[in-house]
């Protein structure tokens, strides 16, 4: 057997260049603004006396205006459960498509998020995004105060909310510059699990801001009512202040500049349509689930009467663990990759998911259907919520590894490719990696928007207006999921780990796979 070193777009290279002699690219100088002209995350040297303290700066900042991002952007998840009880008439299929309409725009605003990033400076970029986010949280509070506002207005209000989902795709896009390939996992993996903890929190912490119960129960409703407006006078402070961080402690970074058409060159590359596909699984159902759980918990578990309290499963005591269990797994998706590869994490990530899936779909399928909220009917149904949610639960905790583990294969994948198609000389692998690090910046874009179209999906498949059993359509949907995470599995083998493929594509690479 050969011996001769190989490479894996998921660990080191033994080929690569020696960081300490490492030529400084030469970046445009900037007038104004905090731009850092010299960034080698690369050279160890410069890692260690430098890079890593900035680059941790960044991140931290990067991640709490992420978070806000995605709070702002799941507003709606849980405040259109209470649309009801706060006297707006809206049918379950009207609920779940304002729901949708948020990670819809989210998801389409992505890439020209992403190409923000290297035309504005990732530090300018941060604050634009957080002070977009005042947009839907002021018409959020106009919006929810009058009973007399038409579903039509709330759709183009829960549409601005799209905002908070595009702050996803420039601040990883941006992190992704400040980190050397080898912690890119676990830095994206962190990044990433702040901002998806964002969902958590507004689904956590709405019901009892607002005046809800919530937190199992512990918070009993407020007896003045609900008061949906302070959850955006939350957002609207919380955003100001997001954007008074980045300006004051992030940075620019001048080695990221790349025009917009070279950074959509990656749209050529079939590996970006390819992990845009795994990405729908992972983080389209993430997002998609997070959105829906509310809805999903109140359809099934759930009736009104007797009035006030009402019989079954309260969507506010449990809605918010799902979101929480799929961002605390990310960046454990993230350190799995790093140490076993992110193709192989990826793959016994949709396995799980297809067992997890199929278990919910079983759960539901023990349920009585109950068109006439009937409350006897809806503590039947409650006996199979704990089996309910474990299922659920074990779905959203594969859904985060797996968010992480293909975050960690984009930029290996562009890495290995770069440095294949180069000279071989010491400048050429330079030069290599700083074009890899762009484009993978570009595809972490693309591939997160088309990812988040998901998100769109899941809810409109549960409860399209054109859907007439929204709970028949419920259980259909989650044995479609299970056949598409199959699929989505059996393309993750095939394209990234079976051998022969692999050495056709990339022949210097472990026959083991990335």
């Amino acid at each position: 057997m050969s011996t001769t070193p190989t490479m894996s777009p998921e660990s080191p290279s033994p080929e690569s260049p020696s960081p300490a002699p490492q030529t400084r690219a030469a970046a445009p100088r900037r007038r104004t603004g905090r731009w850092i002209e010299d960034w080698r995350p690369e050279d160890d040297s410069f890692w260690a006396e430098t890079g890593q303290s900035v680059a941790r700066r960044n991140l931290w900042v990067s991640i709490f205006a992420e978070h806000l991002g995605f709070s702002v952007w799941l507003i709606w998840s849980v405040s259109s459960a209470y649309l009801i009880a706060s006297g707006f008439d809206f049918t379950p299929s009207q609920l779940f498509l304002l729901i949708a309409l948020p990670n819809l725009v989210g998801s389409l605003l992505r890439v020209p998020y992403t190409l923000a990033v290297p035309l504005f400076g990732g530090r300018n970029w941060t604050i634009v995004s957080a002070l977009l986010l005042l947009i839907p949280s002021s018409l959020f509070i106009v919006a929810v105060q009058n009973p007399t506002t038409p579903y039509w207005m709330f759709c183009l209000i829960a549409a601005t909310a799209g905002f908070g989902g595009g702050n996803f795709a420039s601040s990883m896009a941006n992190i992704n510059f400040f980190y050397p390939s080898a912690k890119k996992g676990a830095a994206l993996g962190l990044n990433a699990a702040g901002g998806n903890l964002g969902v958590a929190l507004i689904q956590f912490g709405l019901p009892v801001v607002v005046g809800g119960a919530g937190v199992f129960g512990l918070v009993k409703a407020s007896d003045g009512g609900l008061h949906l407006e302070r959850a955006g006078w939350v957002y609207v402070v919380l955003s100001l202040v997001a954007a008074g961080l980045a300006l004051r402690y992030m940075d620019n970074l001048a080695t990221a500049k790349s025009k917009p058409r070279e950074q959509l060159a990656v749209l050529k590359q079939r590996h970006t349509w390819i992990m845009a596909f795994l990405y729908i699984g992972t983080f389209g159902s993430f997002i998609g689930y997070s959105a829906a759980m509310p809805l999903l918990i109140k359809l099934n578990f759930f009736v009104p009467t007797p009035a006030p309290s009402g019989t079954g499963i309260n969507f506010a005591y449990y809605a918010f663990l799902g979101a929480l269990v799929g961002s605390l797994t990310r960046p454990f998706g993230g350190w799995l990759a790093d140490r076993f590869g992110g193709a192989r994490v990826t793959l016994a990530v949709f396995g799980a998911m297809t067992v997890g899936t199929l278990g919910v779909l079983w759960t539901l399928t023990q349920l009585t259907p109950n068109p006439t909220a009937d409350p006897a009917i809806a503590l039947d149904n409650q006996a199979w919520f704990p089996a309910f949610l474990a299922f659920f639960l074990f779905v959203f905790a594969a859904t985060g590894i797996g968010n992480g583990s293909t975050y960690k294969m984009i930029p290996s994948i562009w890495r290995t490719k770069a440095l294949e198609a180069c000279d071989g000389t010491h400048e050429g692998k330079v030069a290599a990696l700083i074009s890899s690090t762009k484009s993978a910046s570009a595809a972490i874009g693309i591939i997160g928007a088309v990812g988040a179209i998901g998100g769109f999906l899941i809810p409109m498949i549960f409860g399209a207006p054109w859907v007439e059993d929204p709970v028949a359509a419920v259980r259909s949907a989650f044995g479609v999921f299970a056949v598409f995470y199959v699929i989505c599995g059996a393309v993750t083998w095939a394209v990234y780990l079976r051998r022969s493929i692999l050495v056709a594509r990339f022949p210097s690479l472990a026959p083991a796979g990335v």
